[in-house]
């Protein structure tokens, strides 16, 4: 598995960033897949999923201001982020996603380099 994110950059507090990830070695028509963050000293942390048929799910802070989106076509998720604060700072990865019980986990343990977002106040 091969992901291959793109996107991030350094913005000032209330402005956007469009992330890409583009993903092989899976098929990834039938795959949920999550964007991840981990921020210096903190745990990689699930803040966005879909799933295969486009069911959306977002974690707390940032409902409201991303969007996960996906295209089949081009094996490639997005996630659209507005309204940014500082505590968006952080590397972030995607990865497929699957569900155990009443919770998901990554499917692959290759990560790639991930994109790092940087919020300035």
């Amino acid at each position: 598995v091969q992901l291959q994110a793109s996107g991030g950059g350094l913005v000032q507090a209330g402005g956007s960033l469009r992330l890409s990830c583009a993903a092989s070695g899976i098929i990834f028509r039938v795959n949920a897949m999550g964007w991840y963050r981990q921020a210096p000293g903190k745990q990689r942390e699930l803040v966005a999923r879909i799933t295969s048929n486009g069911m959306r799910n977002y974690e707390d802070s940032v409902k409201g201001r991303f969007t996960i989106s996906r295209d089949n076509a081009k094996n490639t998720v997005y996630l659209q982020m507005n309204s940014l604060k500082p505590e968006d700072t952080a590397v972030y990865y995607c990865n497929a996603v699957r569900r155990f019980g009443s919770n998901w986990f990554p499917s692959s343990n290759s990560w790639g380099q991930g994109t790092q977002v940087t919020v300035s106040s």
